[in-house]
């Protein structure tokens, strides 16, 4: 027996989820995949380079909608393996408090993070990895960058929506220096 919730009655239909998008704010998962090494330090970090919807290209984290009825273990665990692949091999922090919280808004300038759709609240993790990621869905593909290229000028340009800021706060959160 699975101790995975059902989430399938929890899906709104396209149109559901804008009403619900224009009236309140949707929470969300949000991850920051990273190598270690065996003392536990970071070794580099996973960023997903994706096409959107203006086929422009960036690159993002891990990021997804928790679901109704879905525990946020659960939903971090279903974004994960969305968008890494079903052998990431993800280690779910044993204590789900995040790093961060990052509140997303449709008009810029409030806050770093900014999505033009809505109003969301999102809960940020740094989540190790040790298997084989592979990503799927939307994204075109999971590039490794050492803590300092991450941060790069060139690197944080493609990172739309306030997730530089986000990746730069994990980065702090984990005492790399950079």
């Amino acid at each position: 027996m699975s101790d995975m919730t059902e989430t399938t009655p929890g899906w709104l239909t396209t149109d559901d989820l804008e009403q619900a998008r224009a009236r309140m704010p949707i929470l969300y998962v949000e991850a920051v995949p990273v190598r270690v090494d065996d003392s536990g330090e970071v070794t580099s970090v996973g960023l997903l380079l994706r096409i959107g919807s203006g086929g422009t290209v960036s690159r993002t984290l891990v990021s997804g909608r928790v679901l109704h009825h879905e525990r946020v273990r659960d939903a971090l665990m279903r974004n994960l393996e969305k968008d890494l692949g079903p052998v990431a091999l993800p280690r779910i922090p044993a204590a789900l408090q995040p790093f961060t919280v990052a509140e997303y808004f449709p008009t810029q300038g409030i806050t770093p993070y900014h999505d033009p759709r809505q109003h969301a609240v999102s809960l940020v993790y740094v989540v190790p990895v040790s298997g084989d990621c592979r990503p799927r869905q939307d994204a075109l593909d999971l590039v490794w960058f050492s803590p300092q290229d991450a941060v790069s000028e060139a690197v944080q340009s493609e990172m739309p929506g306030g997730h530089g800021v986000l990746l730069k706060q994990a980065l702090a959160h984990l005492g790399c220096a950079v």
